[in-house]
């Protein structure tokens, strides 16, 4: 909702969606990658680096996904040959990465995923101390999506 209706209704907002864009690979070879082609193109969209980011969300299928994905990030051959980037976007500082848990432990609410995973961003924004958070996800046939939240202004734990 807007701003000006959840002070309407009484509600204290915990943090905006800043941006958002949306991927699709082949599904024949690059099925699940969507977090590690996304995830560069937001960044480079919204003028930040890997070390800006004080939250990552990133869904996981499976954990091997989860494995695949930060290996592309991390590789020079895969980003200069399918992403067409000079260099390796790298990795996520680890410490900021999925802290309370994840698709995996906490569960895969079908149909829910991007409403938990932001959720769980706008929160550790808050309880973290933290300014912005990214959220990744595949989809079925090769879909992804990446999201930068950012926290509310004077958003506080409550």
């Amino acid at each position: 909702m807007t701003e000006e209706k959840a002070k309407q209704l009484g509600l204290k907002p915990k943090a905006y969606l800043r941006d958002f864009l949306y991927v699709s690979q082949d599904p024949i070879d690059q099925l699940l990658l969507s977090p590690a082609y996304a995830i560069p193109k937001l960044l480079k969209k919204t003028g930040l680096s890997m070390k800006d980011i004080d939250s990552w969300e990133i869904h996981e299928a499976f954990a091997g996904q989860i494995i695949a994905n930060l290996k592309a990030l991390d590789s020079d051959y895969f980003c200069k040959t399918h992403m067409g980037l000079s260099e390796k976007v790298g990795l996520p500082d680890m410490s900021k990465w999925k802290n309370w848990g994840g698709s995996l432990s906490i569960g895969h609410p079908f149909g829910a995923t991007g409403v938990r995973l932001c959720m769980h961003t706008a929160n550790r924004l808050v309880r973290e101390n933290g300014k912005l958070g990214v959220v990744a996800a595949c989809a079925a046939g090769g879909q992804g999506v990446a999201m930068l939240i950012e926290r509310y202004p004077g958003a506080t734990a409550d």
